[in-house]
């Protein structure tokens, strides 16, 4: 009887879990609408907003000689993408803003890319290709994020924030793209993806 009554009891469970899993429901907290752009990316083909339309995507700001957290960050995002091929999710793209566009090249973005161990480099889109002043302007305009290079040395000021942006070019959520007080949220951003590429299918 005892047998049978904790067996009765590890069911619920599991069919609690399981039920809230299939209600979630994704939650846009955000509502930033992407500027048009038109860049290059580490493989020097040109990537658009319009080209990125259809599907929901990841971003982050980073460069190439970043000292501090632009390799965390990378870091994390390819865990990121590790969580999504875990869960079969396929439709996504993952972008990532060069902050230093006049040292940052196509190549130095796949060399620097090179240095990862990425599960599925075809998703992904580090980009480059307009001025300095273009990407700060971009960055406040599209993300409400803070990007300046200053006057004197290499090191780039940049926030750390991932963004996920939706299939029509809004991002509709953030998240911590570096541990610190918040650890980096992967199975969070992995299930937000996948819910909201289940809900664009569904429409």
């Amino acid at each position: 009887m005892k047998r049978k009554l904790i067996s009765l009891i590890t069911f619920l469970i599991v069919a609690t879990i399981l039920g809230a899993c299939s209600n979630y429901k994704f939650k846009a907290t955000t509502d930033y609408k992407i500027e048009d752009f038109e860049m290059v990316d580490h493989r020097g083909e040109t990537v658009s907003l319009e080209s990125l339309k259809g599907k929901p995507w990841l971003a982050m700001f980073i460069f190439t000689s970043c000292t501090t957290v632009c390799q965390p960050m990378t870091f994390n995002m390819s865990e990121i993408q590790k969580e999504l091929i875990e869960r079969g999710v396929e439709d996504y793209n993952i972008v990532g803003f060069s902050v230093d566009p006049t040292i940052d090249t196509p190549e130095k973005l796949s060399e620097y890319l090179g240095h990862f161990e990425v599960p599925d480099e075809s998703k992904w889109h580090l980009l480059t290709g307009y001025s300095q002043a273009y990407i700060e302007q971009f960055g406040l305009n599209s993300f409400k994020a803070y990007v300046k290079k200053p006057a004197e040395g290499d090191q780039v000021m940049h926030g750390t924030t991932f963004y996920l942006v939706d299939e029509n070019g809004i991002a509709v959520k953030n998240y911590s793209g570096i541990s610190s007080d918040q650890e980096v949220p992967y199975e969070t951003i992995a299930i937000d993806m996948e819910t909201l590429i289940e809900e664009i299918l569904e429409k």
